[in-house]
C-alpha cells in the first residue's frame, strides 16, 4: 500500500528527543489527538505498531469487514470541509474504504511527519522529579514527553486462545484481527471457522463462496440484523450534505452518539400485533437502530422477550435445517452482548457445503495436524480462521508496562479492574491520559465521536494547563473511586449486565468480571465532563500552576455542550438512568 510507512523494513535512528507530548496509536484517535496538539502549537511525537494509520482499520481487514454504523456518521465531525469533500460510496462503508478515508484525513492534515511507523511502546515511565513520562519503543526510543495520551483502541489486542495442538496443525492459522495486508484466498480449500461473533458474521457468508468445505464452530449463538447495505446515489450523497451540520448535532444529543429513528413507546404497552408490526418495520429498516423499535426493550426483561422471540422466528424461517437454526438462536438477552450487523449470515448456513458445529457444551478438544477435534470428531480442514475477538478496552494497556508514581505500574492497580476518573485518566499516573478508556462511552456509542469528544476535552485541558502554568494534572482517588462506583451502578440498570461478553472482560480467562465501558448515555457523559472543566476541573489535582485554577478557556468543547434530545430522553428517564443504547 502506497500510504503505508516508507521505512517499513528499514534501519532508522533511534530517537533520544523530548515533545510536549508522545501519543500512543495512530487510528482514528491517534490521528485527531495530533491534530488538536498541532493546533495548540505542542510538539508531538506518535508512535504506530502498524506500517500506516488507521488502527482497527489498518489491521481487521479480513473478507466482508465493514462497519456497522452508517458512514456517513461514522467519520470525523471536526471539519466541515472535510465533510463535504469525502463522499461513501456505501451506507455501510467496507474497510478498505474507510482505511482511504483514514489515508486521506492523514494527508489532507499533513499528520504523517510527525508519526513513527513500525514501532510499538513497550513502556512509560513517570519520572517524579522532572514531572515527566519517559516513553520506550521496541525500536530503541527513549524520549521524554510532559504528556503521554494513549490512543490505543478498544479493540485492538487480539484474543488467541491456546487450543491444545496448535503447533501440530499443517495448514495455516489466521485471526480475523490480524488479517493478511495481500489477503487470503480459500478458493477450494476446507476451512474451519472458531467463533460466531461479529467478526465471524461478516466473514463467513465471503468465505462460504470460496471454500469448497467451511464448518463453523459457535460457542454461543450471537443476535444478528440485516444490514440491508446499499449503494449511496450522488442525489442522496448531495442531499445529506446540504443538511450534514443538522445530523451531526442531532447525533451529539443522541445516547449513541449517532442519530436514528426511536420510537420511546413501551413494548409492553402495545398490543401484539403492533409490536410485531413495528418490529417487521424495524427488521426492514435494518441494523443496529433494529433495538430502537421500542424504549423499554434494553431495561425490561419481559418486553426484552418479545424482541428476542422476533427475531428467533426470523432465523427458523430463514434457515431451512430446524436443527442448525435451533442453535443459531441465542438464548441470552438480546442485545445484551454487542448486537451484530450481516448479510445474508444466516442464509449461508443453506448452503451444503457449509456446516455449524456446536462447542457450547462439548469444547474444542485440540488441534489436530489436520484438521480440529471436537467430542471425539475429527473435522479435516486445509486452514482456520480464529474469529475469537480482542482483549477489550484494556487488552492494549496490559502490553505496555506503564510506570506512574512510587513505582507503582497500572497493571498492578487495574488487577481487580480498570479504575480511571471519567475514562480520561487514572489516579497514581500524572498527566497520563487515555482516548475512549474504560469508564466512558467508547464502544457503547459511535466510536469517532466518542473519540472526538475526548480528544477536543484534552485540547482544552492541555491548552489550559499551559495558560496557567500547570505541572501536573492527576485525578483525586475519592472522586475516582466515585465514578466508577457510578459506572458499576448504573450498569446493573440495564439487561446488559446480565451476561457474559467482552464489554466484562468474560471472554478472556481470568480477567475479573467488571462492566467497562459508561453506559448512561453519550450525552449524559458529555455533560459531566464539561461540568467537570467549567468548575475548574473538579476531580483533579492541578500541581505547579502560577494563576488561579479559574475555568479554562473553552476552545474545543462548545460543539459538544448540546442538551439532551427530549424526544428520546425524557426528564423521568434520566431521572431514573433508563437512557436507551444500542
Amino acid at each position: 500500500m502506497a500510504q503505508e510507512s516508507a521505512a517499513r523494513g528499514h534501519a532508522r535512528h533511534a530517537e533520544t528527543a523530548a515533545f510536549d507530548a508522545v501519543v500512543v496509536g495512530a487510528g482514528f484517535a491517534g490521528m485527531y489527538m495530533l491534530h488538536r496538539l498541532r493546533g495548540l502549537g505542542f510538539t508531538a511525537r506518535v508512535y504506530e505498531a502498524g506500517g500506516g494509520v488507521g488502527g482497527t482499520w489498518y489491521w481487521n481487514r479480513y473478507p466482508g469487514a465493514r462497519c456497522d454504523v452508517e458512514s456517513l456518521q461514522y467519520s470525523f465531525s471536526f471539519s466541515e470541509e472535510l465533510d463535504q469533500e469525502w463522499s461513501w460510496s456505501e451506507k455501510y462503508s467496507p474497510q478498505p474504504e474507510i482505511l482511504a478515508y483514514a489515508n486521506h484525513v492523514a494527508d489532507r492534515f499533513d499528520l504523517r511527519s510527525q508519526i513513527v511507523f513500525d514501532t510499538r511502546v513497550t513502556a512509560a515511565t513517570f519520572d517524579e522529579g522532572a514531572g515527566t513520562w519517559t516513553i520506550e519503543t521496541d525500536r530503541g526510543d527513549k524520549v521524554a514527553a510532559k504528556f503521554c495520551i494513549m490512543a490505543v483502541g478498544c479493540l485492538s489486542a487480539p484474543n488467541r486462545p491456546a487450543f491444545a495442538g496448535m503447533t501440530d496443525f499443517r495448514g495455516p492459522i489466521y485471526h480475523t484481527g490480524e488479517w493478511p495486508h495481500d489477503g487470503v484466498d480459500f478458493t477450494g480449500l476446507r476451512v474451519g471457522v472458531i467463533g460466531t461473533g461479529s467478526s465471524a458474521i461478516q466473514s463467513i457468508p465471503i468465505i462460504a463462496q470460496q471454500a469448497s468445505q467451511l464448518t463453523v464452530f459457535q460457542r454461543t449463538a450471537t443476535w444478528s440484523v440485516p444490514a440491508w447495505n446499499e449503494a449511496l446515489s450522488a442525489e442522496y450523497l448531495k442531499e445529506a450534505k446540504a443538511h450534514y451540520p443538522e445530523l451531526r448535532a442531532k447525533a451529539r444529543a443522541r445516547p449513541t452518539g449517532f442519530y436514528f429513528p426511536f420510537n420511546a413507546q413501551p413494548a409492553l404497552e402495545a398490543s401484539t400485533s403492533e409490536r410485531e408490526r413495528l418490529y417487521e418495520e424495524a427488521w426492514q429498516r435494518g441494523g443496529l437502530p433494529f433495538l430502537g423499535a421500542f424504549g423499554d426493550l434494553l431495561f425490561e426483561k419481559a418486553a426484552n422477550d418479545t424482541i428476542a422471540d422476533f427475531a428467533r422466528k426470523k432465523i427458523r424461517a430463514i434457515v431451512r435445517d430446524p436443527v442448525t437454526a435451533e442453535l443459531l438462536c441465542p438464548q441470552n438477552v438480546f442485545g445484551c452482548k454487542r448486537l451484530c450487523v450481516d448479510t445474508r449470515y444466516f442464509e449461508t448456513y443453506n448452503l451444503p457445503h457449509v456446516k455449524l458445529v456446536d462447542v457450547s457444551t462439548k469444547p474444542i478438544e485440540r488441534f489436530t495436524t489436520d484438521g480440529i477435534m471436537v467430542d471425539g470428531t475429527e473435522y479435516k480442514v486445509d486452514a482456520i480462521v480464529s474469529a475469537t475477538g480482542f482483549a477489550a478496552m484494556t487488552g492494549s494497556f496490559d502490553k505496555i508496562a506503564i510506570t506512574g508514581r512510587g513505582g507503582r505500574t497500572l497493571a498492578e492497580k487495574w488487577r481487580a479492574g480498570p479504575r480511571a476518573y471519567l475514562g480520561l485518566a487514572s489516579e497514581g499516573f500524572p498527566n497520563l491520559f487515555m482516548i475512549t478508556g474504560p469508564g466512558s462511552p467508547s464502544v457503547l456509542a459511535s466510536m469517532i465521536q466518542a473519540i472526538e469528544q475526548h480528544v477536543d476535552w484534552l485540547a482544552d485541558c492541555l491548552g489550559h494547563m499551559r495558560d496557567i502554568g500547570a505541572g501536573t494534572i492527576e485525578p483525586v482517588r475519592e472522586d475516582e473511586d466515585a465514578w466508577v462506583a457510578h459506572v458499576n451502578d448504573v450498569s446493573t440498570v440495564s439487561l446488559r449486565s446480565t451476561c457474559s461478553s467482552w464489554y466484562v472482560g468474560t471472554n478472556i480467562p481470568g480477567r475479573p468480571r467488571v462492566f467497562m465501558p459508561y453506559i448512561g448515555g453519550f450525552p449524559i457523559y458529555v455533560q459531566k465532563c464539561n461540568e467537570v472543566m467549567n468548575s475548574g476541573y473538579d476531580g483533579f489535582v492541578l500541581q505547579g500552576a502560577r494563576d488561579s485554577n479559574a475555568p479554562p478557556q473553552v476552545r474545543f468543547t462548545e460543539r459538544w455542550q448540546v442538551p439532551l434530545d427530549i424526544e428520546v430522553i425524557s426528564p423521568a428517564a434520566v431521572a431514573a438512568k433508563r437512557v436507551p443504547v444500542v
